[in-house]
Protein backbone atom coordinates (compact mmCIF):
# COMPACT_ATOMS: atom_id res chain seq x y z
CA UNK A 1 0.00 0.00 0.00
CA UNK A 2 0.81 3.28 -0.96
CA UNK A 3 1.33 6.13 2.00
CA UNK A 4 1.62 9.75 1.95
CA UNK A 5 2.64 12.16 5.04
CA UNK A 6 -0.56 12.54 5.64
CA UNK A 7 -2.09 9.26 6.10
CA UNK A 8 0.73 7.82 8.15
CA UNK A 9 1.08 10.99 10.93
CA UNK A 10 -2.57 9.46 12.51
CA UNK A 11 -5.41 11.62 14.80
CA UNK A 12 -6.44 11.50 17.94
CA UNK A 13 -9.30 9.06 16.85
CA UNK A 14 -7.60 7.13 14.37
CA UNK A 15 -3.68 6.61 15.87
CA UNK A 16 -0.75 5.83 13.93
CA UNK A 17 0.03 2.43 12.73
CA UNK A 18 2.66 0.24 15.44
CA UNK A 19 4.92 0.56 12.19
CA UNK A 20 5.96 1.59 8.80
CA UNK A 21 8.38 2.09 6.36
CA UNK A 22 7.99 4.78 3.73
CA UNK A 23 9.67 4.99 0.27
CA UNK A 24 12.00 2.45 1.95
CA UNK A 25 15.71 1.79 0.13
CA UNK A 26 18.51 -0.47 1.04
CA UNK A 27 21.54 -1.49 -1.21
CA UNK A 28 24.21 -3.02 -0.57
CA UNK A 29 27.41 -2.66 -2.69
CA UNK A 30 28.68 0.39 -5.37
CA UNK A 31 28.51 1.33 -9.34
CA UNK A 32 27.57 -2.21 -11.25
CA UNK A 33 28.13 -4.40 -8.05
CA UNK A 34 25.15 -2.15 -6.46
CA UNK A 35 22.64 -4.77 -4.86
CA UNK A 36 18.80 -3.37 -4.35
CA UNK A 37 17.89 -4.95 -1.13
CA UNK A 38 14.57 -3.12 -0.76
CA UNK A 39 13.32 -1.16 -3.75
CA UNK A 40 11.34 2.08 -2.61
CA UNK A 41 8.89 -0.46 -0.02
CA UNK A 42 5.76 1.14 1.26
CA UNK A 43 4.24 -1.09 4.24
CA UNK A 44 2.74 -0.55 7.33
CA UNK A 45 1.76 -2.70 10.61
CA UNK A 46 -1.59 -2.29 12.60
CA UNK A 47 -1.73 -2.15 15.97
CA UNK A 48 -2.76 -4.40 17.80
CA UNK A 49 -1.94 -7.31 14.93
CA UNK A 50 0.10 -10.53 13.48
CA UNK A 51 1.64 -9.98 10.84
CA UNK A 52 3.76 -12.24 8.50
CA UNK A 53 6.00 -11.34 6.18
CA UNK A 54 6.83 -14.00 3.30
CA UNK A 55 9.20 -14.02 0.48
CA UNK A 56 11.68 -16.27 -1.70
CA UNK A 57 14.86 -16.16 -0.24
CA UNK A 58 16.38 -12.83 -0.73
CA UNK A 59 13.45 -11.34 -1.22
CA UNK A 60 14.53 -8.60 1.46
CA UNK A 61 12.34 -9.66 4.59
CA UNK A 62 15.03 -9.78 7.05
CA UNK A 63 16.50 -6.45 5.64
CA UNK A 64 13.22 -4.81 6.20
CA UNK A 65 12.56 -6.12 9.84
CA UNK A 66 15.93 -4.96 10.22
CA UNK A 67 15.67 -1.61 9.24
CA UNK A 68 11.79 -0.70 10.81
CA UNK A 69 13.21 -2.07 14.07
CA UNK A 70 16.07 0.32 14.10
CA UNK A 71 18.98 -2.25 13.59
CA UNK A 72 20.30 -1.46 10.12
CA UNK A 73 19.77 1.97 7.80
CA UNK A 74 18.23 2.43 5.28
CA UNK A 75 19.96 4.22 2.18
CA UNK A 76 16.98 6.24 1.91
CA UNK A 77 13.37 6.73 2.66
CA UNK A 78 11.95 6.63 6.07
CA UNK A 79 10.58 4.31 8.98
CA UNK A 80 8.57 5.47 11.94
CA UNK A 81 7.53 3.44 15.27
CA UNK A 82 4.55 4.54 16.00
CA UNK A 83 4.84 8.47 15.54
CA UNK A 84 8.05 8.95 16.33
CA UNK A 85 10.82 8.84 12.92
CA UNK A 86 13.50 6.25 13.62
CA UNK A 87 15.83 8.55 11.49
CA UNK A 88 15.80 11.41 13.54
CA UNK A 89 16.80 9.85 16.48
CA UNK A 90 20.46 10.35 17.77
CA UNK A 91 21.91 6.83 19.16
CA UNK A 92 21.09 7.61 22.30
CA UNK A 93 17.07 8.02 21.33
CA UNK A 94 17.87 4.70 19.37
CA UNK A 95 19.25 2.92 22.08
CA UNK A 96 15.80 3.79 23.80
CA UNK A 97 13.76 3.20 21.77
CA UNK A 98 15.13 -0.27 20.92
CA UNK A 99 14.96 -1.12 24.51
CA UNK A 100 12.06 0.14 26.19
CA UNK A 101 9.77 0.22 23.15
CA UNK A 102 10.59 -2.96 20.67
CA UNK A 103 10.97 -6.40 21.23
CA UNK A 104 13.40 -8.67 18.78
CA UNK A 105 12.92 -12.55 18.45
CA UNK A 106 15.85 -14.08 16.45
CA UNK A 107 16.15 -17.33 15.16
CA UNK A 108 19.47 -17.80 16.69
CA UNK A 109 17.97 -17.24 19.89
CA UNK A 110 20.60 -14.95 21.15
CA UNK A 111 20.82 -15.39 24.82
CA UNK A 112 23.72 -14.44 26.84
CA UNK A 113 25.51 -17.99 27.98
CA UNK A 114 27.49 -16.58 30.87
CA UNK A 115 23.43 -15.64 32.16
CA UNK A 116 20.81 -18.00 33.38
CA UNK A 117 17.21 -18.21 31.66
CA UNK A 118 16.02 -15.98 34.48
CA UNK A 119 18.92 -13.07 34.08
CA UNK A 120 18.67 -13.51 30.38
CA UNK A 121 14.68 -12.77 30.38
CA UNK A 122 15.09 -9.92 33.02
CA UNK A 123 18.53 -8.39 30.74
CA UNK A 124 16.55 -5.34 29.18
CA UNK A 125 14.91 -4.56 32.10
CA UNK A 126 17.73 -4.61 33.95
CA UNK A 127 19.74 -2.58 31.57
CA UNK A 128 17.16 0.48 31.58
CA UNK A 129 17.31 0.47 35.60
CA UNK A 130 13.68 -0.52 35.52
CA UNK A 131 12.34 -2.63 37.81
CA UNK A 132 10.67 -5.88 36.29
CA UNK A 133 7.19 -6.30 36.66
CA UNK A 134 7.27 -10.05 39.23
CA UNK A 135 3.81 -10.47 37.99
CA UNK A 136 4.00 -10.43 34.35
CA UNK A 137 7.78 -12.32 34.58
CA UNK A 138 6.04 -15.24 36.17
CA UNK A 139 2.76 -15.34 33.76
CA UNK A 140 5.77 -15.28 30.85
CA UNK A 141 7.65 -17.86 31.96
CA UNK A 142 4.57 -20.06 33.49
CA UNK A 143 2.79 -19.56 29.86
CA UNK A 144 5.70 -20.21 27.77
CA UNK A 145 6.36 -23.44 29.93
CA UNK A 146 10.07 -22.61 31.32
CA UNK A 147 9.33 -21.90 34.96
CA UNK A 148 11.24 -24.73 35.95
CA UNK A 149 14.63 -23.67 33.73
CA UNK A 150 14.96 -20.48 35.09
CA UNK A 151 18.25 -21.33 36.83
CA UNK A 152 19.75 -22.96 33.72
CA UNK A 153 22.52 -21.42 31.26
CA UNK A 154 21.20 -21.77 27.77
CA UNK A 155 23.77 -24.56 27.15
CA UNK A 156 21.45 -26.60 29.54
CA UNK A 157 18.64 -25.81 27.39
CA UNK A 158 17.10 -27.20 24.71
CA UNK A 159 16.22 -25.16 21.23
CA UNK A 160 12.77 -25.08 22.02
CA UNK A 161 13.58 -23.82 25.87
CA UNK A 162 16.10 -20.99 24.48
CA UNK A 163 13.74 -20.17 22.20
CA UNK A 164 11.04 -19.83 24.76
CA UNK A 165 13.60 -17.72 26.71
CA UNK A 166 14.30 -15.43 23.95
CA UNK A 167 10.74 -14.69 23.57
CA UNK A 168 10.04 -13.76 27.12
CA UNK A 169 13.03 -11.65 27.28
CA UNK A 170 11.44 -9.91 24.05
CA UNK A 171 8.05 -8.98 26.03
CA UNK A 172 9.32 -8.23 29.30
CA UNK A 173 9.21 -4.77 28.75
CA UNK A 174 5.79 -4.92 27.37
CA UNK A 175 7.26 -3.23 23.99
CA UNK A 176 4.88 -1.42 21.45
CA UNK A 177 6.00 -3.68 18.78
CA UNK A 178 7.95 -7.03 18.27
CA UNK A 179 9.88 -8.41 15.48
CA UNK A 180 10.13 -11.85 15.38
CA UNK A 181 12.79 -12.77 12.71
CA UNK A 182 12.03 -16.96 11.81
CA UNK A 183 11.94 -17.38 15.29
CA UNK A 184 10.59 -20.90 14.84
CA UNK A 185 13.09 -21.59 12.46
CA UNK A 186 15.76 -24.00 14.45
CA UNK A 187 12.93 -25.49 16.65
CA UNK A 188 10.77 -29.11 16.07
CA UNK A 189 7.36 -29.37 14.44
CA UNK A 190 5.64 -29.44 18.35
CA UNK A 191 7.99 -26.51 20.17
CA UNK A 192 7.17 -24.52 17.01
CA UNK A 193 3.46 -25.07 17.26
CA UNK A 194 3.66 -23.94 21.29
CA UNK A 195 5.69 -20.66 20.26
CA UNK A 196 3.50 -20.02 17.72
CA UNK A 197 0.65 -20.52 19.74
CA UNK A 198 2.22 -18.07 22.21
CA UNK A 199 3.14 -15.17 19.78
CA UNK A 200 -0.77 -15.66 18.75
CA UNK A 201 -2.04 -14.77 22.40
CA UNK A 202 0.04 -12.12 23.01
CA UNK A 203 -1.94 -10.36 20.10
CA UNK A 204 -5.27 -11.97 21.15
CA UNK A 205 -5.12 -11.52 24.97
CA UNK A 206 -2.71 -8.42 25.25
CA UNK A 207 -3.32 -6.23 22.42
CA UNK A 208 0.47 -6.95 21.43
CA UNK A 209 1.77 -5.96 17.85
CA UNK A 210 4.02 -8.30 16.39
CA UNK A 211 5.35 -8.68 12.56
CA UNK A 212 7.14 -12.16 12.17
CA UNK A 213 9.78 -12.82 9.27
CA UNK A 214 8.57 -16.51 8.01
CA UNK A 215 9.27 -19.12 5.38
CA UNK A 216 6.64 -21.53 6.86
CA UNK A 217 2.90 -21.22 5.43
CA UNK A 218 1.48 -23.34 9.00
CA UNK A 219 3.02 -20.72 10.65
CA UNK A 220 1.76 -17.61 8.59
CA UNK A 221 -1.57 -19.31 9.38
CA UNK A 222 -1.39 -17.74 12.63
CA UNK A 223 -1.38 -14.41 11.56
CA UNK A 224 -3.99 -11.75 10.56
CA UNK A 225 -2.29 -10.68 7.57
CA UNK A 226 0.79 -11.88 5.56
CA UNK A 227 2.00 -9.30 3.51
CA UNK A 228 4.29 -10.63 0.16
CA UNK A 229 7.66 -9.68 -0.84
CA UNK A 230 9.59 -10.31 -4.16
CA UNK A 231 12.67 -8.76 -4.93
CA UNK A 232 12.70 -5.68 -2.39
CA UNK A 233 9.38 -5.06 -3.39
CA UNK A 234 6.22 -5.58 -1.74
CA UNK A 235 3.83 -7.63 -4.32
CA UNK A 236 0.81 -8.23 -2.26
CA UNK A 237 -0.90 -9.29 0.98
CA UNK A 238 -3.67 -11.70 2.35
CA UNK A 239 -6.08 -11.20 4.85
CA UNK A 240 -7.21 -13.81 7.38
CA UNK A 241 -4.52 -16.50 5.91
CA UNK A 242 -4.98 -20.30 5.68
CA UNK A 243 -1.56 -22.16 5.18
CA UNK A 244 -3.29 -23.59 1.32
CA UNK A 245 -3.72 -19.58 0.37
CA UNK A 246 -0.22 -18.65 1.82
CA UNK A 247 1.32 -21.53 -0.10
CA UNK A 248 -0.96 -20.42 -3.17
CA UNK A 249 0.04 -17.50 -3.29
CA UNK A 250 4.06 -18.53 -2.74
CA UNK A 251 4.02 -20.82 -5.83
CA UNK A 252 3.69 -17.41 -7.93
CA UNK A 253 6.09 -15.58 -6.65
CA UNK A 254 8.09 -18.64 -7.56
CA UNK A 255 9.33 -19.90 -3.98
Amino acid sequence: MVLTDQASTGTAASPPPAARAIDLVKTYGKGDAVVRALDAINVEFERGRFTAVMGPSGSGKSTLMHCMAGLDTPTSGRTFVGSEEIGLLDDSGLTQMRRDRIGFVFQSFNLVPTLTAGENITLPADLAGAKVDQEWFHYLVEQLGISDRLSHRPTEMSGGQQQRAACARALINRPDLIFADEPTGNLDSNSSAEMLAFLRRSVTEFGQSIVMVTHDPRGAANADRVVFLADGRVEGELVSPTADSVLERMKRLGS
